[in-house]
């Protein structure tokens, strides 16, 4: 039985799903643990949502992982590297997340960055702008802000 050879478009191909992959085994380290890492902050987690979308004044937003309980719900954007630019991307969208589902609107809104590596100093950036900040680490995740943060509320 011989096999097909590998080409420069099947590698492309490959090349393209990988982040992808990537993003979903980040999504799932994260969700498996957020409810006991929140629960820790004392946010208590009544149940979570990956990959909530939608479209808001012509523009389509997805949401990574939502958790919330009857009076917070926290954010998450999980990226498989986190940049500077997706903290600021980022917290332009958690400005109109009430307007983008307004069945939240009633909500604090806590926003927070999931991550498997950070560059230049994305993490401290996040953490400056009042994000959770949590390292997605071996089979789960843990939020890795100093002892005296407080998140921001949106």
């Amino acid at each position: 039985m011989s096999q097909e050879p590998l080409t420069f478009k099947k590698l492309s191909k490959l090349e393209n799903l990988l982040p992808c992959k990537w993003e979903k085994l980040i999504d799932l380290l994260v969700s498996g643990n957020l409810a006991n890492l929140l629960n820790r902050k004392g946010i208590e987690v009544h149940f979570t949502s990956v990959k909530m979308s939608g479209m808001y004044n012509k523009r389509q937003f997805e949401f990574d992982i939502i958790a919330q309980n009857d009076k917070e719900t926290v954010v998450v954007e999980v990226k498989t590297t986190l940049r500077p630019e997706d903290i600021k991307d980022f917290i332009e969208d958690l400005k109109q997340f009430k307007d983008m589902m307004p069945s939240y609107k009633n909500n604090r809104i806590i926003g927070a960055v999931a991550y498997l590596e950070a560059v230049s100093g994305a993490q401290s950036l996040a953490e400056k702008s009042g994000l959770y900040v949590i390292k997605a680490t071996g089979s789960s995740a843990s939020i890795i802000n100093s002892d005296e943060f407080s998140p921001k509320l949106w």
